[in-house]
Protein backbone atom coordinates (compact mmCIF):
# COMPACT_ATOMS: atom_id res chain seq x y z
CA UNK A 1 0.00 0.00 0.00
CA UNK A 2 2.70 2.33 0.88
CA UNK A 3 4.67 1.57 -2.22
CA UNK A 4 1.89 2.47 -4.18
CA UNK A 5 1.35 6.09 -2.47
CA UNK A 6 4.44 6.92 -3.16
CA UNK A 7 4.56 5.49 -6.64
CA UNK A 8 1.27 7.48 -7.05
CA UNK A 9 1.87 10.46 -5.01
CA UNK A 10 5.84 10.69 -4.93
CA UNK A 11 6.08 13.93 -6.90
CA UNK A 12 3.28 15.65 -4.82
CA UNK A 13 5.08 14.15 -1.38
CA UNK A 14 8.20 15.29 -2.45
CA UNK A 15 6.47 18.84 -3.29
CA UNK A 16 4.97 18.96 0.27
CA UNK A 17 7.99 18.27 2.22
CA UNK A 18 9.95 20.81 0.26
CA UNK A 19 7.42 23.48 0.82
CA UNK A 20 7.38 22.38 4.46
CA UNK A 21 11.23 22.28 5.39
CA UNK A 22 11.52 25.95 2.88
CA UNK A 23 8.73 27.12 5.87
CA UNK A 24 10.59 25.65 8.45
CA UNK A 25 13.94 27.55 7.60
CA UNK A 26 12.29 30.45 7.15
CA UNK A 27 12.50 31.76 10.94
CA UNK A 28 16.15 30.25 10.98
CA UNK A 29 19.06 31.91 10.60
CA UNK A 30 21.76 29.74 9.75
CA UNK A 31 25.34 30.24 8.09
CA UNK A 32 28.71 27.93 7.48
CA UNK A 33 31.81 30.27 8.15
CA UNK A 34 34.16 28.59 5.78
CA UNK A 35 36.57 31.29 5.64
CA UNK A 36 40.16 30.35 7.00
CA UNK A 37 40.37 33.51 8.97
CA UNK A 38 36.80 33.29 10.42
CA UNK A 39 35.80 36.28 9.22
CA UNK A 40 31.84 35.42 10.39
CA UNK A 41 32.05 34.14 13.31
CA UNK A 42 31.89 36.32 16.24
CA UNK A 43 34.49 35.95 19.51
CA UNK A 44 33.54 33.54 22.32
CA UNK A 45 33.44 37.04 24.53
CA UNK A 46 31.38 38.90 22.37
CA UNK A 47 28.48 35.63 22.46
CA UNK A 48 28.69 35.84 26.40
CA UNK A 49 27.95 39.68 26.19
CA UNK A 50 25.35 38.95 23.56
CA UNK A 51 23.51 35.75 25.38
CA UNK A 52 23.30 37.98 28.89
CA UNK A 53 21.12 40.57 27.57
CA UNK A 54 18.04 41.16 29.52
CA UNK A 55 16.39 44.14 27.96
CA UNK A 56 16.13 45.05 24.23
CA UNK A 57 19.25 47.01 22.87
CA UNK A 58 18.13 49.61 19.96
CA UNK A 59 20.84 49.69 16.90
CA UNK A 60 20.13 52.61 13.92
CA UNK A 61 22.25 52.24 11.17
CA UNK A 62 22.53 55.78 9.16
CA UNK A 63 24.69 53.79 6.58
CA UNK A 64 21.94 52.99 4.14
CA UNK A 65 20.39 53.91 0.79
CA UNK A 66 21.67 54.51 -2.56
CA UNK A 67 26.03 54.08 -1.53
CA UNK A 68 28.89 54.35 -3.35
CA UNK A 69 30.05 50.41 -3.70
CA UNK A 70 32.99 50.56 -0.94
CA UNK A 71 30.09 52.24 1.52
CA UNK A 72 27.70 49.47 0.28
CA UNK A 73 30.77 47.23 0.98
CA UNK A 74 30.51 48.25 4.33
CA UNK A 75 27.09 48.86 5.12
CA UNK A 76 26.54 44.83 3.78
CA UNK A 77 28.85 43.74 6.04
CA UNK A 78 27.14 45.95 9.16
CA UNK A 79 23.86 44.25 7.93
CA UNK A 80 25.39 40.40 8.36
CA UNK A 81 27.35 41.26 11.66
CA UNK A 82 24.05 42.61 13.11
CA UNK A 83 22.08 39.51 11.89
CA UNK A 84 24.63 37.24 13.63
CA UNK A 85 23.76 39.66 16.45
CA UNK A 86 19.84 38.89 16.16
CA UNK A 87 20.88 35.04 15.96
CA UNK A 88 22.23 35.05 19.09
CA UNK A 89 20.24 37.96 21.42
CA UNK A 90 17.23 37.19 19.71
CA UNK A 91 14.58 39.73 20.39
CA UNK A 92 17.00 41.79 22.67
CA UNK A 93 18.58 43.31 19.38
CA UNK A 94 16.27 45.31 16.90
CA UNK A 95 18.01 46.81 14.10
CA UNK A 96 16.74 49.67 11.78
CA UNK A 97 18.66 50.64 8.85
CA UNK A 98 17.42 54.23 8.13
CA UNK A 99 18.77 57.69 7.48
CA UNK A 100 17.80 60.46 9.88
CA UNK A 101 13.72 61.78 9.95
CA UNK A 102 14.31 65.18 8.36
CA UNK A 103 11.17 65.04 6.93
CA UNK A 104 8.65 67.85 7.31
CA UNK A 105 11.42 70.07 9.27
CA UNK A 106 12.41 73.25 8.30
CA UNK A 107 16.19 73.96 7.51
CA UNK A 108 17.00 75.59 11.07
CA UNK A 109 14.95 72.50 12.73
CA UNK A 110 17.43 70.27 10.57
CA UNK A 111 20.10 72.07 11.58
CA UNK A 112 19.63 71.33 14.71
CA UNK A 113 18.62 67.65 14.28
CA UNK A 114 21.99 67.06 12.40
CA UNK A 115 23.96 69.17 15.27
CA UNK A 116 22.91 67.04 18.00
CA UNK A 117 23.70 64.16 16.07
CA UNK A 118 26.83 65.08 15.69
CA UNK A 119 27.62 66.07 19.19
CA UNK A 120 26.70 62.59 20.40
CA UNK A 121 29.69 61.26 17.82
CA UNK A 122 27.73 60.69 14.83
CA UNK A 123 29.90 61.53 11.65
CA UNK A 124 28.90 62.55 8.04
CA UNK A 125 31.02 62.32 4.98
CA UNK A 126 30.90 64.04 1.37
CA UNK A 127 31.76 61.67 -1.03
CA UNK A 128 33.03 62.29 -4.62
CA UNK A 129 32.61 59.90 -7.11
CA UNK A 130 33.05 59.50 -10.73
CA UNK A 131 30.62 57.11 -12.47
CA UNK A 132 33.51 55.32 -14.91
CA UNK A 133 30.17 55.33 -17.66
CA UNK A 134 28.99 58.90 -17.84
CA UNK A 135 32.40 60.42 -16.51
CA UNK A 136 30.46 62.36 -14.32
CA UNK A 137 31.43 63.35 -10.97
CA UNK A 138 28.68 62.65 -8.47
CA UNK A 139 28.29 63.99 -4.66
CA UNK A 140 25.87 62.76 -2.22
CA UNK A 141 26.09 63.22 2.00
CA UNK A 142 26.90 60.00 3.45
CA UNK A 143 26.83 58.98 7.40
CA UNK A 144 29.08 55.84 7.87
CA UNK A 145 27.48 55.73 11.70
CA UNK A 146 25.36 53.67 13.59
CA UNK A 147 23.29 54.84 16.72
CA UNK A 148 23.10 52.01 19.41
CA UNK A 149 20.27 52.92 22.53
CA UNK A 150 19.36 51.54 25.51
CA UNK A 151 17.07 52.60 28.17
CA UNK A 152 15.20 55.52 28.37
CA UNK A 153 17.14 58.60 29.71
CA UNK A 154 20.46 56.88 29.09
CA UNK A 155 22.34 58.65 26.77
CA UNK A 156 23.02 56.64 23.10
CA UNK A 157 26.37 55.75 21.99
CA UNK A 158 27.55 56.78 18.20
CA UNK A 159 29.58 53.96 16.24
CA UNK A 160 31.69 54.96 13.34
CA UNK A 161 31.61 52.89 11.24
CA UNK A 162 34.98 53.55 9.39
CA UNK A 163 38.28 52.27 10.28
CA UNK A 164 40.37 53.88 12.87
CA UNK A 165 43.18 52.73 11.26
CA UNK A 166 44.97 53.48 8.08
CA UNK A 167 47.04 50.93 6.21
CA UNK A 168 49.84 52.45 3.42
CA UNK A 169 51.63 51.12 0.83
CA UNK A 170 55.06 49.78 0.86
CA UNK A 171 57.18 52.76 0.59
CA UNK A 172 60.82 54.01 1.14
CA UNK A 173 61.03 56.07 3.99
CA UNK A 174 63.50 58.70 2.85
CA UNK A 175 62.19 59.07 -0.81
CA UNK A 176 58.77 58.15 -1.21
CA UNK A 177 55.38 59.81 0.63
CA UNK A 178 53.36 57.07 2.58
CA UNK A 179 49.86 56.24 -0.20
CA UNK A 180 47.15 55.17 1.64
CA UNK A 181 46.01 51.75 0.65
CA UNK A 182 42.31 52.57 0.83
CA UNK A 183 40.99 48.94 0.46
CA UNK A 184 43.01 47.82 2.70
CA UNK A 185 41.89 50.26 4.98
CA UNK A 186 38.09 49.66 4.24
CA UNK A 187 39.05 45.85 4.96
CA UNK A 188 40.29 46.94 8.27
CA UNK A 189 37.02 49.14 8.86
CA UNK A 190 35.22 45.37 8.40
CA UNK A 191 37.46 43.58 11.19
CA UNK A 192 36.56 46.05 13.47
CA UNK A 193 33.22 46.25 12.82
CA UNK A 194 32.47 43.28 15.69
CA UNK A 195 34.73 45.20 18.62
CA UNK A 196 33.24 48.61 17.85
CA UNK A 197 29.30 47.22 18.71
CA UNK A 198 30.25 45.30 21.10
CA UNK A 199 32.02 47.56 23.23
CA UNK A 200 28.99 50.04 22.43
CA UNK A 201 26.35 47.61 23.65
CA UNK A 202 29.03 46.74 26.95
CA UNK A 203 29.34 50.23 27.53
CA UNK A 204 25.36 50.80 27.69
CA UNK A 205 24.18 47.17 29.87
CA UNK A 206 27.49 46.91 32.21
CA UNK A 207 26.23 46.75 35.73
CA UNK A 208 29.67 47.35 37.64
CA UNK A 209 31.51 50.30 35.73
CA UNK A 210 35.60 50.06 36.84
CA UNK A 211 37.61 52.42 39.10
CA UNK A 212 40.33 54.19 37.43
CA UNK A 213 42.67 56.81 39.56
CA UNK A 214 44.50 59.23 38.51
CA UNK A 215 47.42 60.03 40.55
CA UNK A 216 48.38 63.17 41.81
CA UNK A 217 51.47 64.20 44.19
CA UNK A 218 54.59 64.17 42.72
CA UNK A 219 53.87 67.02 39.94
CA UNK A 220 51.57 65.43 37.61
CA UNK A 221 49.70 67.93 35.16
CA UNK A 222 46.05 68.82 36.19
CA UNK A 223 45.84 71.53 33.53
CA UNK A 224 44.32 71.76 30.26
CA UNK A 225 47.35 69.18 28.73
CA UNK A 226 45.44 66.05 29.96
CA UNK A 227 41.46 67.73 29.34
CA UNK A 228 40.98 65.26 26.25
CA UNK A 229 42.62 61.95 28.58
CA UNK A 230 40.32 62.84 31.48
CA UNK A 231 37.33 63.71 29.42
CA UNK A 232 37.63 60.46 27.72
CA UNK A 233 38.11 58.15 31.07
CA UNK A 234 34.70 60.09 32.66
CA UNK A 235 32.90 58.89 29.61
CA UNK A 236 34.24 54.44 30.05
CA UNK A 237 35.37 54.48 34.10
CA UNK A 238 34.58 55.77 37.73
CA UNK A 239 37.23 58.17 37.48
CA UNK A 240 38.88 59.46 40.68
CA UNK A 241 42.12 61.96 41.58
CA UNK A 242 44.39 60.11 44.12
CA UNK A 243 47.33 62.41 46.34
CA UNK A 244 49.65 60.10 46.61
CA UNK A 245 51.49 62.31 49.36
CA UNK A 246 48.16 61.77 51.77
CA UNK A 247 47.91 58.02 51.33
CA UNK A 248 47.94 54.25 50.54
CA UNK A 249 45.70 53.73 47.12
CA UNK A 250 43.60 50.39 47.79
CA UNK A 251 43.28 47.74 45.38
CA UNK A 252 40.11 46.76 46.25
CA UNK A 253 38.38 49.80 45.84
CA UNK A 254 40.53 51.14 42.78
CA UNK A 255 40.67 48.30 39.89
CA UNK A 256 44.08 50.77 37.79
CA UNK A 257 46.11 53.62 38.42
CA UNK A 258 47.14 55.69 36.41
CA UNK A 259 51.26 57.61 36.69
CA UNK A 260 51.63 60.26 33.98
CA UNK A 261 54.04 62.64 33.11
CA UNK A 262 55.07 63.07 37.20
CA UNK A 263 57.98 66.09 37.23
CA UNK A 264 59.05 65.87 40.34
CA UNK A 265 61.08 63.20 42.28
CA UNK A 266 59.29 59.58 44.31
CA UNK A 267 60.30 59.76 48.07
CA UNK A 268 60.75 56.46 49.40
CA UNK A 269 57.49 56.34 51.01
CA UNK A 270 55.98 57.22 47.90
CA UNK A 271 57.38 53.89 45.86
CA UNK A 272 56.24 52.13 49.04
CA UNK A 273 52.54 53.16 48.78
CA UNK A 274 52.66 52.29 45.03
CA UNK A 275 54.61 49.27 45.55
CA UNK A 276 52.15 47.57 48.04
CA UNK A 277 48.96 48.38 46.01
CA UNK A 278 50.55 46.35 43.40
CA UNK A 279 51.23 43.50 45.57
CA UNK A 280 47.71 43.84 46.69
CA UNK A 281 46.59 43.37 43.05
CA UNK A 282 46.69 46.64 41.79
CA UNK A 283 47.33 47.50 38.40
CA UNK A 284 49.42 50.25 37.46
CA UNK A 285 50.30 52.28 33.98
CA UNK A 286 52.95 54.47 33.68
CA UNK A 287 53.33 57.15 30.86
CA UNK A 288 56.59 58.29 31.85
CA UNK A 289 58.91 61.06 30.37
CA UNK A 290 62.40 60.06 32.66
CA UNK A 291 64.23 62.86 29.82
CA UNK A 292 63.00 66.84 30.03
CA UNK A 293 62.34 67.49 26.27
CA UNK A 294 59.73 70.28 25.19
CA UNK A 295 59.07 71.39 22.10
CA UNK A 296 58.55 74.97 22.83
CA UNK A 297 61.28 74.90 25.04
CA UNK A 298 63.19 74.30 21.33
CA UNK A 299 60.83 76.13 19.65
CA UNK A 300 61.39 79.51 22.14
CA UNK A 301 65.22 78.84 21.65
CA UNK A 302 64.97 78.40 17.98
CA UNK A 303 68.72 76.96 18.00
CA UNK A 304 68.74 73.42 20.21
CA UNK A 305 68.99 72.98 23.85
CA UNK A 306 70.27 70.06 25.98
CA UNK A 307 67.55 67.05 27.26
CA UNK A 308 68.30 66.77 30.69
CA UNK A 309 67.41 63.78 33.23
CA UNK A 310 64.05 64.60 35.56
CA UNK A 311 65.51 62.76 38.78
CA UNK A 312 62.35 61.13 38.91
CA UNK A 313 64.07 58.08 41.11
CA UNK A 314 61.50 55.44 39.89
CA UNK A 315 64.60 53.18 37.98
CA UNK A 316 64.63 51.45 41.53
CA UNK A 317 61.01 50.00 41.07
CA UNK A 318 60.76 50.03 37.51
CA UNK A 319 64.16 47.48 37.31
CA UNK A 320 62.36 45.17 39.94
CA UNK A 321 59.28 45.04 37.97
CA UNK A 322 60.96 44.23 34.77
CA UNK A 323 61.90 46.98 32.97
CA UNK A 324 64.46 49.86 32.82
CA UNK A 325 63.87 53.30 31.16
CA UNK A 326 66.86 54.49 29.28
CA UNK A 327 68.80 57.97 29.54
CA UNK A 328 68.22 58.61 25.77
CA UNK A 329 65.98 59.65 23.08
CA UNK A 330 64.22 57.70 20.07
CA UNK A 331 64.25 58.78 16.59
CA UNK A 332 62.97 57.42 13.46
CA UNK A 333 62.75 58.23 9.89
CA UNK A 334 59.38 57.05 9.57
CA UNK A 335 57.97 60.14 11.43
CA UNK A 336 55.44 62.97 11.62
CA UNK A 337 55.82 66.28 10.34
CA UNK A 338 55.72 69.85 12.21
CA UNK A 339 55.53 73.14 11.11
CA UNK A 340 58.43 74.91 10.72
CA UNK A 341 59.16 78.69 10.08
CA UNK A 342 61.45 78.62 7.01
CA UNK A 343 61.24 82.77 5.85
CA UNK A 344 59.34 85.59 5.11
CA UNK A 345 57.04 86.60 2.54
CA UNK A 346 57.33 90.12 1.78
CA UNK A 347 55.04 91.53 3.57
CA UNK A 348 56.64 89.86 6.46
CA UNK A 349 54.52 87.02 7.63
CA UNK A 350 56.10 83.85 7.84
CA UNK A 351 56.71 81.27 5.14
CA UNK A 352 55.47 78.11 6.76
CA UNK A 353 56.58 74.13 5.94
CA UNK A 354 55.98 70.94 7.33
CA UNK A 355 59.16 68.90 7.93
CA UNK A 356 59.56 65.15 8.93
CA UNK A 357 60.23 65.46 12.75
CA UNK A 358 62.62 61.91 13.38
CA UNK A 359 61.73 62.74 17.38
CA UNK A 360 58.05 62.28 16.77
CA UNK A 361 58.38 58.61 15.33
CA UNK A 362 55.34 56.47 14.32
CA UNK A 363 55.15 53.69 16.71
CA UNK A 364 53.06 50.20 16.06
CA UNK A 365 52.62 46.73 17.67
CA UNK A 366 55.17 44.64 16.54
CA UNK A 367 53.27 41.49 18.39
CA UNK A 368 50.31 39.93 17.87
CA UNK A 369 48.84 41.42 21.16
CA UNK A 370 45.24 42.51 21.85
CA UNK A 371 46.20 45.93 22.91
CA UNK A 372 47.91 46.95 19.61
CA UNK A 373 46.63 44.34 17.51
CA UNK A 374 45.05 46.48 14.30
CA UNK A 375 45.65 49.87 15.71
CA UNK A 376 46.39 52.73 13.84
CA UNK A 377 50.02 54.14 14.27
CA UNK A 378 50.70 56.01 17.64
CA UNK A 379 52.21 58.97 17.84
CA UNK A 380 54.99 59.69 20.95
CA UNK A 381 56.63 63.01 21.70
CA UNK A 382 60.37 62.48 22.46
CA UNK A 383 59.98 58.86 23.40
CA UNK A 384 62.86 57.19 25.48
CA UNK A 385 63.88 53.30 25.09
CA UNK A 386 63.05 50.93 27.23
CA UNK A 387 64.80 47.67 27.70
CA UNK A 388 63.71 45.12 29.63
CA UNK A 389 65.40 43.09 32.33
CA UNK A 390 65.49 39.66 33.83
CA UNK A 391 62.41 39.41 36.47
CA UNK A 392 61.54 35.77 37.52
CA UNK A 393 57.55 34.87 37.15
CA UNK A 394 56.89 37.89 35.17
CA UNK A 395 56.12 38.06 31.33
CA UNK A 396 57.36 40.52 29.10
CA UNK A 397 54.95 42.03 26.27
CA UNK A 398 56.49 44.24 23.63
CA UNK A 399 53.26 46.85 23.26
CA UNK A 400 54.45 49.75 20.80
CA UNK A 401 57.73 50.23 19.48
CA UNK A 402 59.29 52.33 16.66
CA UNK A 403 59.53 51.44 13.08
CA UNK A 404 63.15 49.65 10.87
CA UNK A 405 64.91 53.35 10.84
CA UNK A 406 65.83 54.38 14.35
CA UNK A 407 68.40 55.40 16.31
CA UNK A 408 68.80 56.65 20.16
CA UNK A 409 70.62 59.64 21.09
CA UNK A 410 71.79 59.11 24.69
CA UNK A 411 71.90 61.75 27.53
CA UNK A 412 72.76 64.61 27.60
CA UNK A 413 70.85 65.00 24.10
CA UNK A 414 70.82 67.18 22.20
CA UNK A 415 67.93 68.39 20.82
CA UNK A 416 67.87 71.10 17.26
CA UNK A 417 65.13 71.86 14.88
CA UNK A 418 67.85 70.18 11.79
CA UNK A 419 68.72 67.23 13.50
CA UNK A 420 69.81 65.45 10.44
CA UNK A 421 71.81 67.65 8.31
CA UNK A 422 74.27 64.83 6.04
CA UNK A 423 74.36 61.55 4.31
CA UNK A 424 76.29 60.32 7.18
CA UNK A 425 73.44 60.91 9.45
CA UNK A 426 71.26 59.09 7.79
CA UNK A 427 73.29 55.85 7.75
CA UNK A 428 73.20 56.25 11.60
CA UNK A 429 69.76 55.24 11.87
CA UNK A 430 70.65 51.54 11.66
CA UNK A 431 68.72 49.97 14.84
CA UNK A 432 65.09 48.87 14.20
CA UNK A 433 61.81 48.28 16.40
CA UNK A 434 62.82 50.13 19.81
CA UNK A 435 60.45 49.54 22.37
CA UNK A 436 58.44 52.54 23.80
CA UNK A 437 55.90 50.27 25.75
CA UNK A 438 55.35 47.25 27.24
CA UNK A 439 53.19 44.90 29.25
CA UNK A 440 54.49 43.46 32.69
CA UNK A 441 52.17 40.23 33.49
CA UNK A 442 52.83 37.94 36.89
CA UNK A 443 53.30 37.96 39.98
CA UNK A 444 55.83 40.73 41.18
CA UNK A 445 58.61 41.02 44.05
CA UNK A 446 58.42 43.64 45.96
CA UNK A 447 61.00 46.28 45.86
CA UNK A 448 60.72 46.21 49.59
CA UNK A 449 61.00 42.76 50.35
CA UNK A 450 63.73 41.52 52.33
CA UNK A 451 64.68 45.36 54.21
CA UNK A 452 61.65 46.12 55.28
CA UNK A 453 61.87 46.54 59.02
CA UNK A 454 59.11 45.15 61.56
CA UNK A 455 57.95 49.01 62.15
CA UNK A 456 57.46 49.89 58.41
CA UNK A 457 54.99 46.69 58.20
CA UNK A 458 52.97 47.93 61.05
CA UNK A 459 53.19 51.39 59.62
CA UNK A 460 51.82 49.83 56.33
CA UNK A 461 48.96 47.33 58.21
CA UNK A 462 47.84 50.71 60.30
CA UNK A 463 47.71 53.33 57.17
CA UNK A 464 46.50 50.95 54.46
CA UNK A 465 44.30 48.40 56.04
CA UNK A 466 46.45 45.11 54.52
CA UNK A 467 49.64 43.52 55.62
CA UNK A 468 52.36 44.47 54.22
CA UNK A 469 53.18 41.76 51.20
CA UNK A 470 56.93 40.47 49.80
CA UNK A 471 55.18 39.70 46.69
CA UNK A 472 51.83 40.07 44.84
CA UNK A 473 48.86 38.04 46.35
CA UNK A 474 47.75 37.34 42.85
CA UNK A 475 48.57 37.40 39.71
CA UNK A 476 48.56 41.02 37.68
CA UNK A 477 49.49 43.35 34.97
CA UNK A 478 51.33 46.71 34.75
CA UNK A 479 52.28 48.93 31.82
CA UNK A 480 55.07 51.04 31.41
CA UNK A 481 55.69 53.30 28.59
CA UNK A 482 58.59 55.48 27.85
CA UNK A 483 56.91 58.13 26.73
CA UNK A 484 53.80 60.91 29.18
CA UNK A 485 53.12 62.55 26.34
CA UNK A 486 51.43 60.14 24.72
CA UNK A 487 48.01 60.70 26.30
CA UNK A 488 47.76 64.24 27.00
CA UNK A 489 46.80 66.85 24.49
CA UNK A 490 48.62 70.25 22.58
CA UNK A 491 46.73 73.10 23.77
CA UNK A 492 46.23 76.06 20.98
CA UNK A 493 45.77 79.35 21.95
CA UNK A 494 43.20 80.05 19.63
CA UNK A 495 41.34 76.96 19.94
CA UNK A 496 42.00 75.47 23.37
CA UNK A 497 42.45 71.91 23.43
CA UNK A 498 42.61 69.56 21.36
CA UNK A 499 43.06 65.89 20.96
CA UNK A 500 45.85 63.69 22.17
CA UNK A 501 47.31 62.19 19.20
CA UNK A 502 46.89 65.10 17.39
CA UNK A 503 49.34 67.96 16.21
CA UNK A 504 48.65 71.48 15.95
CA UNK A 505 47.97 72.40 12.29
CA UNK A 506 46.77 68.77 11.42
CA UNK A 507 43.63 67.38 11.26
CA UNK A 508 44.69 63.66 11.34
CA UNK A 509 43.95 62.31 14.98
CA UNK A 510 46.90 59.04 15.41
CA UNK A 511 45.62 56.11 17.71
CA UNK A 512 46.60 56.93 20.86
CA UNK A 513 43.15 57.85 22.57
CA UNK A 514 42.53 53.94 21.55
CA UNK A 515 46.04 52.65 22.49
CA UNK A 516 45.19 53.76 26.54
CA UNK A 517 41.48 52.65 25.85
CA UNK A 518 42.74 49.07 24.65
CA UNK A 519 45.43 49.16 27.32
CA UNK A 520 42.72 50.29 30.36
CA UNK A 521 40.29 47.98 29.13
CA UNK A 522 42.86 44.59 28.81
CA UNK A 523 43.53 45.75 32.46
CA UNK A 524 40.23 46.22 34.57
CA UNK A 525 37.97 44.72 31.97
CA UNK A 526 35.47 41.42 33.08
CA UNK A 527 34.12 40.80 29.74
CA UNK A 528 37.35 40.45 27.51
CA UNK A 529 36.26 42.38 24.43
CA UNK A 530 39.38 43.14 23.27
CA UNK A 531 39.90 39.45 21.57
CA UNK A 532 37.54 40.65 18.71
CA UNK A 533 40.13 43.18 17.73
CA UNK A 534 42.40 40.63 16.88
CA UNK A 535 40.11 40.21 13.72
CA UNK A 536 42.58 40.49 10.87
CA UNK A 537 40.54 39.70 7.24
CA UNK A 538 42.38 38.21 4.66
CA UNK A 539 42.25 41.13 1.85
CA UNK A 540 40.74 39.04 -1.84
CA UNK A 541 40.31 42.06 -4.21
CA UNK A 542 39.30 41.91 -7.34
CA UNK A 543 41.06 42.82 -11.01
CA UNK A 544 39.08 46.31 -11.67
CA UNK A 545 40.46 46.63 -14.85
CA UNK A 546 39.42 43.23 -15.81
CA UNK A 547 35.95 43.55 -13.90
CA UNK A 548 35.71 46.80 -16.27
CA UNK A 549 36.62 45.16 -19.53
CA UNK A 550 34.61 41.43 -18.52
CA UNK A 551 31.59 42.91 -17.01
CA UNK A 552 28.89 42.41 -20.20
CA UNK A 553 30.44 39.01 -20.13
CA UNK A 554 29.93 37.70 -16.11
CA UNK A 555 26.28 39.45 -16.70
CA UNK A 556 25.15 37.58 -19.37
CA UNK A 557 26.99 34.13 -17.84
CA UNK A 558 24.85 35.20 -14.23
CA UNK A 559 22.18 35.96 -16.50
CA UNK A 560 21.60 32.56 -18.49
CA UNK A 561 23.44 30.28 -16.81
CA UNK A 562 20.94 28.92 -14.07
CA UNK A 563 18.15 29.34 -16.71
CA UNK A 564 20.29 27.09 -18.68
CA UNK A 565 20.99 24.49 -15.72
CA UNK A 566 17.42 24.47 -15.36
CA UNK A 567 16.38 23.97 -18.83
CA UNK A 568 19.00 21.18 -19.35
CA UNK A 569 17.75 19.22 -15.73
CA UNK A 570 14.29 19.10 -16.81
CA UNK A 571 15.38 17.82 -20.33
CA UNK A 572 17.43 14.91 -18.64
CA UNK A 573 14.16 14.37 -16.29
CA UNK A 574 11.70 13.85 -19.12
CA UNK A 575 14.16 12.00 -21.05
CA UNK A 576 14.25 9.60 -17.94
CA UNK A 577 10.55 9.26 -17.20
CA UNK A 578 9.57 8.45 -20.75
CA UNK A 579 12.55 5.88 -20.56
CA UNK A 580 10.75 4.46 -17.26
CA UNK A 581 7.47 4.18 -18.42
CA UNK A 582 8.71 2.69 -21.59
CA UNK A 583 10.09 -0.27 -20.18
CA UNK A 584 6.54 -0.46 -17.47
CA UNK A 585 4.24 -0.97 -20.75
CA UNK A 586 3.24 -4.53 -21.67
Amino acid sequence: MLQKLIKKYGIGLAAILFVLLIAGMAGTYFRLDLTAEKRYTLSASTRRLLEDLDSTVDIQVFLTGDLPANDKKLSVATSELLDEFKAIAGKHIRVNFSLPDDTGLSDSLRLRLYDSLMRLGVVFETSQEMTDRQKKKITQRIIPSALISFREGQAPIAVDLRSSRKIFHPFDVLNETPREDEDATRNAAEALLEYKFADAIDQLTRRQIPVVAYVTGNGEPIDYSVSDLVEVLRNRYRLGIFDLKKGFPDARQVQALLVVKPTQEFSEEDKLKLDQYVMQGGKIIWFIDKLHAELDSLMRNQASYTAYDRGLELDDILFRYGVRIRNDLLQDLNCAKIPIVVGSNPDGSPVMRRIPWPYYPFLSGRTPHPISANLDRVLPVFPSGIDTVKSPGIRKTILLATDSNSRSLSSPALVSLNSVRSDEDFLTFNQSFLPVAVLLEGNFNSLFAGRASEFLKDSVKRSSGYPFAASSIQPTAQIVVSDANLVTNPVSTGSGPQSMGQLPFDNYRFANRDFLLNALDYLVSERKLYESRNKDFVLRLLDKKRVEEERAYWQFLNLLGPLVILVLLALLLNNYRKKKFATQQP
